[in-house]
């Protein structure tokens, strides 16, 4: 940001921000299986009646419990969801366009593992505990293939601007030239956000892991976040891959919107129709697959743009 009149432009990110995780919860709660054949209608409003009870709960806690610690890691997704979405354009506009936005992107995302792991930390529970630590084994897998995807577009542009990034795709979106980038940086977003098939450190097995022991704001917080961070996630892929605002006929804003809707539409059909990946399996795909696959990925489009082909 240059001065202090763009510092304004910051702060339609928040509300956006926010916009976008209630309507990823309330897709989530649309594409949900319903049981009992519930109409559409009612599931619209299972959203806005759970926010209602979590605001009415009491809180309750573990004995020995630190309560600094779990509200930094229960509104620390929310946060986090907030500083990855000043870098990410949207219809040409960009909140901060910084010249190292792809690497404060993907800080934010390692600032994300340290929120989660105080989630389950800060509860003093062992059902926490053992879901903050399926999340570090998780985030160590996807860390290093989100990481080349994120570098395989800024190698394809020729630049770490996420602006320069889209305007790099006025002739071909990114997905036609770098999909395995693409489609890991989808599932990266999943993964960091404990989103299925990657909700192991969530999972039924372990009580609901960093869910386990929250209640009342504390779990409101949390599931905001969560769906903030899959909102902020779906946009950043439109943007990357999809051209962000580039597009006939519509205006920027709304091709903006369209795309991010379909990648978020995708990730929330995902979660209802794939069962959850326990960590060591995802690490062994992770280490064995995918990052040899992002990395043949970051290589070929190196020598794509060095060669101007």
């Amino acid at each position: 940001m240059s001065g202090p009149a763009d510092a304004w432009r910051v702060l339609p990110v928040g509300a956006l921000v926010l916009v976008v995780a209630g309507l990823a919860a309330f897709a989530d709660a649309a594409l949900a299986p319903a049981p009992g054949r519930l109409p559409l209608v009612q599931r619209l409003g299972v959203p806005m009646s759970e926010a209602a009870r979590l605001l009415r709960q009491r809180r309750r806690g573990v004995v020995g419990s630190d309560g600094l610690l779990r509200v930094v890691g229960c509104a620390g997704p929310l946060v986090v969801a907030l500083l990855m979405a000043v870098v990410v354009p949207f219809g040409g506009v960009t909140g901060a366009d910084l010249p190292v936005g792809l690497v404060w992107f993907n800080a934010m995302d390692v600032v994300l593992w340290a929120t989660w792991w105080l989630a389950g930390w800060g509860t003093n529970s062992a059902y926490g505990l053992v879901g903050g630590y399926r999340f570090l084994a998780q985030a160590i897998a996807y860390e290093l293939p989100l990481m080349f995807a994120l570098t395989t577009a800024g190698i394809a542009a020729g630049s770490l601007q996420t602006s320069q990034i889209v305007a790099a795709q006025h002739g071909t979106w990114f997905v036609v030239q770098m999909p395995v980038a693409a489609l890991v940086f989808v599932l990266s977003v999943a993964a960091f956000t404990a989103w299925a098939p990657f909700d192991h450190p969530a999972g039924r097995d372990a009580a609901g892991g960093l869910l386990a022991e929250l209640s009342g704001i504390d779990r409101l917080l949390l599931l905001v976040g969560r769906y903030a961070l899959l909102g902020v996630g779906a946009a950043m892929s439109a943007a990357l891959f999809l051209g962000g605002g580039g597009g006939p006929l519509l205006p920027g804003w709304l091709w903006s919107t369209v795309k991010t809707a379909a990648v978020l539409l995708a990730l929330v059909a995902m979660r209802h129709r794939c069962a959850s990946l326990p960590a060591e399996r995802f690490m062994r795909w992770a280490w064995l697959v995918v990052l040899p696959l992002t990395v043949l990925q970051a290589l070929v489009t190196s020598v794509v743009a060095a060669t101007g082909r």
